[in-house]
């Protein structure tokens, strides 16, 4: 049975972990909607993949209390009116309004999201009580809205960077730096959404000791969401968003206070430092350094141990035959979240009671 389903977007990270879902569902017949609120590279990303989108907060939002709310209640009002219009059967995403929405008129939403409760308290709040359900990975925790969790072996990263779908191109690396040498690629987050308080990355004054240990060995590349100091100008690298993962997957090692991008790396078995608040707090990132030991994660208070753990990594004369082994090894265990994500939909809500009663059908998607 075909249906009409609306995504709702609502970060870069959104659009890879839903692409091959919605060509997925779009072969078999369903009527996809795609909806947006401004956020990033967002947009760029969906246009250079020609895909069809609605912007329903164009005028994006300020990163501030009262920015937040008045964002949220242009975004409830916005997309009430659309699903008015057009009553999808279906909404999926994993943002707030989803379920607000859904709640007034009677479609189910599907909150699909990877961050512990706990981590992300605000969203947790705002979101669960009207979601209809909960899809996260197994080791994410959902606090008092387990109930309502449906929980898979597998990662968002792996919707996009699974081996059945990402193949890396070492030509399409070329066409941004020299593959035939060590590089590093170094990651600054922005750190200023709401659950981003009081969190804290890499220094300036710390990245340049980090840069100068790394260029003894190779070429350092920086991707950087915030203005950077005018020294390190000459380490930016500029990157079609398409072609970035490509560039990730032939570098030597991962360093940022971003989380999306480290669990990338991990997936593709490239070894990640990750230096922000957030170590030892959120699962599946515990869960790729702690169990899989695709990385590391240091807090920022230990920024003699991320140097050491640099030089320990980069002096590592069989690194990459030792991460390529452990990714395999997180492989073996994981499933192709993608197909497992279309499946849920396209049977959805039989697939909930499926996974109850036989959990490990999931494992049909490998």
């Amino acid at each position: 049975m075909t249906k009409e389903i609306l995504f709702y977007l609502g970060h870069p990270a959104h659009f890879h972990l839903f692409k091959h879902v919605i060509t997925d569902l779009q072969s078999k017949g369903n009527r996809i909607f795609i909806l947006i609120k401004k956020k990033d590279i967002l947009e760029e990303l969906l246009e250079k993949s020609n895909m069809q989108y609605l912007n329903i907060l164009p005028e994006g939002r300020k990163d501030n209390k009262i920015g937040l709310a008045l964002g949220l209640i242009k975004r409830d009002f916005r997309l009430f009116s659309f699903c008015l219009s057009n009553r999808p059967d279906l909404m999926v995403g994993t943002s707030v309004e989803i379920g607000h929405v859904g709640s007034l008129l009677r479609i189910p939403s599907i909150n699909v999201n990877e961050d512990d409760a706990n981590v992300v308290p605000l969203y947790s709040k705002l979101t669960y009580p009207w979601a209809t359900h909960i899809l996260s990975p197994t080791v994410c925790y959902n606090g008092k809205w387990e109930r309502k969790s449906v929980k898979y072996q597998g990662y968002h990263e792996l919707a996009y960077l699974h081996p059945e779908h990402f193949k890396p191109s070492q030509t399409i690396a070329g066409n941004y730096l020299d593959t035939s040498k060590s590089y590093y690629l170094i990651r600054f987050a922005k750190l200023t959404a709401h659950h981003d308080t009081g969190i804290r990355g890499i220094s300036d004054e710390l990245a340049q000791k980090i840069i100068k240990l790394l260029e003894e060995t190779g070429n350092v590349y920086i991707s950087s969401e915030r203005p950077l100091p005018a020294a390190f100008e000459k380490y930016r690298i500029a990157v079609n968003p398409l072609d970035m993962h490509h560039i990730m997957a032939f570098a030597s090692l991962y360093i940022g206070d971003s989380q999306t991008m480290a669990a990338e790396a991990g997936v593709l078995g490239v070894p990640f430092i990750r230096f922000n608040d957030f170590v030892g707090r959120i699962g599946y990132l515990n869960e790729l350094e702690n169990k899989y030991q695709l990385g590391y994660g240091i807090k920022p208070d230990k920024p003699k141990e991320l140097q050491e753990k640099v030089l320990e990594l980069i002096k590592m004369p069989d690194r990459m035959e030792v991460f390529k082994k452990r990714r395999q090894a997180m492989l073996n265990e994981k499933i192709n979240t993608a197909k497992f994500i279309a499946w849920f939909i396209q049977n959805y809500p039989a697939s909930v009671e499926i996974m109850k009663k036989q959990p490990e059908f999931q494992f049909n998607f490998r």
